[in-house]
């Protein structure tokens, strides 16, 4: 069995509104609330090409602020903070720890990752978390020029795993993925809560 983990949200901390409500109140304001604001920062083609690798993090600041008649600065120092700010979520790396376990008894359970992340965020995340090392293998967005829910990021993960579509499940908080996954054959888990996840993978016997 392979078992298919997103990062943000799964395994890190991401809750883009409350990070602007938090640091950024006076743009809040401005902008029709946090989630209008982090709709229209983290959800527009401008990001997505951030995410996807085809644009620069300087890049994605100039084009948000510009867009968005927000301060330069304050924009790239925002950009910049979000990778280290991505703490893990101890459930559920509890719960990946003991299916590390579980592997080691078990020989044909795998783990990997497919999450969406900027290629400088993915290297700050393996810089600072170990854990990640857990996981047979991966891929980011930023490394493979695609971005969930694209079905050519799917297609690229089960080429270079070889995965079995039939006997991998895939993890991610947002319903758009969890369905794009399924439209490639595979089996999907849409994450609410590392216990609500735990509950679902008794279900298949991990």
């Amino acid at each position: 069995m392979n078992l298919v983990f997103d990062f943000g949200a799964v395994l890190f901390t991401w809750q883009p509104a409350l990070l602007l409500e938090q640091r950024h109140a006076n743009w809040v304001a401005q902008h029709g609330g946090a989630h209008a604001l982090a709709q229209a920062v983290f959800h527009h083609p401008d990001w997505e090409a951030f995410d996807r690798g085809t644009s620069e993090q300087s890049e994605v600041v100039l084009h948000t602020a510009h867009r968005l008649a927000l301060p330069h600065e304050d924009v790239a120092k925002l950009v910049a903070s979000i990778a280290p700010s991505l703490t893990p979520m101890p459930g559920t790396v509890a719960l990946l720890e003991r299916l590390v376990t579980r592997r080691e008894e078990q020989q044909d359970l795998k783990l990997y990752f497919l999450s969406n992340m900027p290629v400088p965020y993915a290297r700050t995340l393996e810089d600072l978390h170990d854990f990640i090392d857990w996981f047979d293998g991966g891929v980011f967005s930023g490394d493979a020029g695609h971005i969930k829910p694209e079905p050519a990021i799917y297609q690229l993960m089960q080429e270079r795993y070889r995965l079995d579509p039939g006997r991998t499940i895939f993890v991610d908080d947002m319903q758009a993925n969890v369905e794009a996954a399924r439209a490639q054959g595979w089996q999907a888990i849409h994450f609410q809560s590392p216990q609500q996840l735990a509950h679902e993978l008794k279900r298949w016997g991990l």
